[in-house]
């Protein structure tokens, strides 16, 4: 039972959790059979819709906001620009954020397959998500978070989740930060005989696919009895653990929609993840660089042997935002909308409203979800816990906000800005984290997944399979 050994058990464990039997995708080398990976689930994608509206999930309104629309072409250097800008709402979901289209396929699999429970390792709306599905269902449900610093000091956003999802009736085990949480999730898989609703399972992936349907679907309706049937010229996604920016961009691909697919991400560069000085010092506990950078560049760092989740294949671009405009942005999305809502999809909605002030007046964006708040997720206790860490709390130039010591509030709404990443760099680090894992040679199978994975082609690959 000892660490070691948990984790060399692995893909065993994982196989009776949740059915599938990861090695038959494998080549033995760099390379696996992707797509394959993602129809084992053994449901089609209306099937999944089924699942989905069966359960209350999916078919949430597109909601155009028309004065903060209004205020981006206010703050735009230049007439005729300024993006309209959509949100879907993914709030009306039961639980209050899009995870329930994750959490829906895969509890609604293990309920069919005749498991007791259902177990998920997260700190975030995932851990509501399948909390509130395996209610629906009759299930049990085991949530394992990381909540705590080493002095028991647990952030008000995780603190709230955990209120979420014993509302729902599960049972949270709450966790120190640190590699054990991993760990601990193989342990109670194995001793419950609980079925795994891994984030990162095809599963939970391919149930957002179904947003990204969805979105294109709407988009269309509304701009036909405009007179003119379009599609959004960009979708903007709150990228953490990339299996968003994955299910959405291949609900597009659906739909044959090419609208540029978005990443977007709060800057917390300086800040370890798994640090214990650190996990305090930060306000947000998902969809930042955190995740963002190093999940894209090893996707199958999760707690499946292969993640569903692969964000290097579908992002366009990635941008950055600050603390500080987020909060400003979750502030104004309710003083001019009127709509209250959490930090994960305001992040999105900040880098959209930078986005939208150089796109054309008759362009469109769209902020593909929104999710829940609560009172743990407010600015107040958020910016009120800031404090009591020791960080500076002021309004002035976001540029000037330095994670981990300040949040800087724009002191004016032209000063929100996104900071650009060039994703080469990142598609780089990838490749190497990859050739560092294999001994032998790559093979033409290995090279052509890797321009998959880096959306890239295969001179890009053997370009840096050269370099020393």
């Amino acid at each position: 039972m000892d660490y070691k050994s948990v984790m060399a058990r692995k893909s065993e464990i994982l196989k009776g959790s949740i059915g599938i039997d990861f090695t038959r995708f494998e080549s033995g080398s760099v390379a696996f059979d992707y797509e394959n990976m993602m129809d084992s689930i053994g449901y089609s994608f209306e099937e999944i819709q089924n699942i989905q509206r069966g359960l209350g999930v999916g078919n949430t309104p597109l909601i155009e906001l028309r004065n903060i629309t209004a205020l981006a072409r206010k703050c735009a250097n230049q007439p005729g620009f300024g993006a309209r800008i959509f949100i879907k709402d993914e709030a009306a979901n039961p639980s209050g954020s899009f995870k329930d289209r994750r959490a829906a396929t895969a509890v609604y699999h293990a309920k069919k397959l005749g498991y007791k429970g259902v177990a998920a390792a997260t700190s975030g709306n995932y851990g509501a998500a399948v909390a509130s599905q395996a209610a629906a269902q009759g299930l049990g449900c085991i949530i394992v978070q990381e909540c705590f610093d080493s002095r028991k000091i647990g952030q008000p956003e995780i603190l709230e989740k955990t209120r979420k999802c014993e509302a729902f009736g599960a049972e949270v085990i709450q966790m120190t930060v640190g590699p054990e949480l991993f760990y601990k999730f193989l342990l109670i898989l194995e001793e419950t005989g609980y079925f795994s609703a891994s984030l990162y399972s095809p599963f939970g992936v391919a149930g957002v696919e179904t947003l990204g349907t969805e979105l294109v679907q709407q988009m269309r309706e509304i701009t036909a009895r405009e007179g003119k049937p379009r599609d959004p010229d960009a979708v903007i996604v709150t990228h953490a653990g990339g299996g968003n920016i994955t299910g959405t961009a291949r609900g597009l691909r659906r739909e044959n929609c090419n609208a540029k697919v978005i990443a977007a991400s709060v800057n917390l560069k300086g800040l370890h993840m798994a640090s214990d000085k650190d996990f305090n010092r930060k306000s947000f506990t998902t969809g930042h660089t955190g995740f963002g950078f190093p999940f894209a560049t090893w996707p199958d760092r999760s707690d499946m042997p292969r993640s569903a989740a692969r964000p290097l294949r579908y992002i366009d671009r990635y941008v950055l935002v600050n603390q500080g405009e987020v909060f400003y942005m979750t502030e104004l999305l309710a003083n001019l909308e009127g709509l209250e809502r959490g930090p994960a999809g305001n992040t999105s909605l900040c880098a959209a409203f930078s986005l939208a002030q150089n796109m054309r007046e008759d362009e469109i964006i769209v902020v593909q979800e929104t999710e829940y708040t609560g009172a743990g997720k407010h600015i107040q206790p958020q910016l009120s816990f800031a404090r009591q860490n020791g960080i500076e709390i002021k309004f002035g130039d976001p540029a000037d906000e330095i994670p981990g010591q300040n949040i800087i509030l724009p002191e004016h709404p032209g000063k929100i800005s996104v900071r650009e990443v060039d994703l080469n760099p990142m598609r780089k680090s990838l490749i190497r984290n990859t050739l560092s894992r294999v001994e032998s040679n790559l093979t033409a199978e290995d090279i052509s997944f890797l321009a998959a994975e880096t959306n890239r082609d295969e001179n890009f690959i053997k370009e840096q399979v050269r370099q020393p």
